[in-house]
């Protein structure tokens, strides 16, 4: 064999073993190449996966945070049409004529006076004098502070034991306490 013969020999088992080198190298980075997309793959869908998670909750939150504005906007617009209602009773109240002023006044001394209470009137009370007339105020022995006070409407009872504040803000103060929710219900029973 000649010199030439084996360089090429050489040379050639030299390739052959840099092809199957090489070919291995090959075989191996597209195995690591496969597994980095396989793994990148899966992170892929793993992150996509949470970021659906954490959408949906946001969306939740969301969602559950609009309903609770909603339902406290729905609340105080009730709320401000229940405060109407009775300032609506407050003017009433106010506006009275003489002879239904005069029958409040007697029911409410009948029911709440104790005998020698001093009846106190509103500043803007328009009917002191009729009140003084009616027989409860006789049978009660009842008499009339000379004083007015600012308590808008109605008066106030001044006894031995204790007072009594019938002005028309406390008696509706007292009717709201007392029948807020039945008149709520029968204002917005079509609105829930």
């Amino acid at each position: 064999m000649s010199r030439e013969a084996i360089v090429e020999r050489i040379l050639s088992d030299a390739n052959a073993e840099a092809d199957a080198i090489r070919r291995e190298a090959e075989e191996k980075a597209a195995g690591v190449i496969a597994a980095a997309s396989a793994r990148a793959e899966q992170g892929r869908r793993e992150a996509e996966a949470e970021v659906k998670v954490r959408a949906e909750d946001v969306m939740k939150r969301r969602a559950a945070a609009a309903r609770l504005d909603s339902a406290k906007l729905l609340l105080a617009e009730k709320r401000r049409v229940l405060d109407g209602v009775y300032e609506a009773a407050f003017a009433r109240l106010k506006g009275l004529d003489e002879e239904d002023a005069l029958a409040l006044a007697g029911r409410l001394l009948e029911e709440y006076a104790e005998e020698g209470d001093e009846i106190l009137f509103a500043a803007d009370y328009p009917y002191a004098a009729f009140v003084a007339r009616l027989p409860v105020v006789a049978e009660k022995k009842l008499t009339l502070s000379p004083e007015r006070a600012e308590i808008g409407g109605g008066f106030v009872l001044r006894g031995k034991t204790s007072d009594k504040d019938l002005s028309y803000g406390a008696l509706l103060a007292a009717d709201r306490e007392e029948h807020q929710a039945e008149i709520a219900a029968e204002l917005f029973k079509d609105n829930g």
